[in-house]
């Protein structure tokens, strides 16, 4: 498929919370992404909540045999617009029923169970094994087709290939933040889609030289860079920037074309702004950036 796929998430409402300003502007927007080629997007019952999976499946639908979307259970939210733990069995299993309704089709193609709880104020004492168990059951019922990992440590992920086939994983993974190398490196060996999340660092990147300078060379921007990298680091990165803006996405698909076109030099510059033997494996994501920034400066 496709190695630059969409993120969905930008498509809610202010936070992530309910309706954006002008829904159709958002179907529009998934319309053109399949258009412009696109066949992976991934969104999460927890965008909205549910509100993105309905754009999504209102936008799409009939999906073609082309199309795969990649949708989160295992986390929700509050009343107050938390973000909460949703991974007990039962909460996974009425999830999933929940997006084939918001989608309109009897069958997930890919549908991950979130573990990370970046942004979650509870721990959860569901053991993985009931909780993936569940989307095992729903797969052998028909209803969902693979399965992902979404936060997975290197020790999930293998507790899990313990019970069935992983499909993807979404970890975060980009120029500043590279703590999810190992299960990267798993990935490639085992054959599993590696998807990363955060690829531009939110926003933190465009002062790099070692972005700017490929950039400038290419006519492009260095966030365009940033995602061509991904695509070059490894075989088996999709990447999914989002966006509401249709200019921005037209950008975002050429990405492939644009990793195409960096040398093997830019490459390496970029590959070696950080240790990645160093890098710290699956901790927060804020303290993880605010380490990797303070250890960048000097490249700045």
């Amino acid at each position: 498929m496709n190695r630059v796929g969409y993120g969905a998430m930008q498509l809610a409402g202010p936070n992530v919370w309910g309706l954006p300003d002008d829904p159709e502007s958002a179907r529009r927007v998934l319309r053109l992404a399949v258009e412009l080629g696109v066949t992976f997007f991934d969104t999460a019952n927890a965008y909205g909540p549910r509100t993105v999976n309905r754009l999504v499946g209102e936008a799409l639908r009939p999906f073609g045999d082309e199309l795969i979307i990649g949708n989160k259970v295992g986390a929700g939210r509050g009343q107050d617009g938390s973000w909460i733990i949703t991974d007990h069995p039962d909460t996974v299993r009425a999830q999933v029923h929940e997006a084939l309704a918001d989608f309109g089709t009897e069958v997930s193609e890919l549908t991950y169970l979130r573990l990370d709880r970046d942004g979650l104020s509870q721990q959860s004492d569901v053991p993985l094994e009931d909780s993936l168990g569940v989307l095992v059951e729903l797969r052998d019922q028909g209803l969902v087709r693979r399965i992902g990992l979404s936060g997975a440590s290197p020790e999930a992920l293998a507790r899990a290939r313990e019970l069935t086939p992983i499909a993807a994983v979404q970890n975060r993974f980009n120029l500043l933040d590279r703590s999810g190398v190992q299960v990267l490196a798993d990935c490639e060996a085992q054959g599993i889609m590696f998807v990363p999340y955060f690829p531009l660092a939110s926003g933190q990147l465009a002062s790099y030289d070692e972005l700017t300078g490929p950039a400038q060379r290419l006519g492009t921007t260095p966030a365009l860079v940033a995602l061509a990298w991904l695509l070059r680091r490894s075989p088996a990165m999709v990447v999914i920037p989002g966006t509401k803006n249709p200019d921005h996405l037209r950008a975002n698909v050429t990405a492939a074309d644009v990793a195409a076109d960096l040398t093997d030099e830019e490459v390496s510059r970029l590959t070696g702004l950080v240790d990645e033997s160093q890098a710290v494996i699956d901790q927060p994501h804020q303290s993880t950036i605010d380490a990797l920034t303070s250890a960048m400066a000097s490249h700045r």
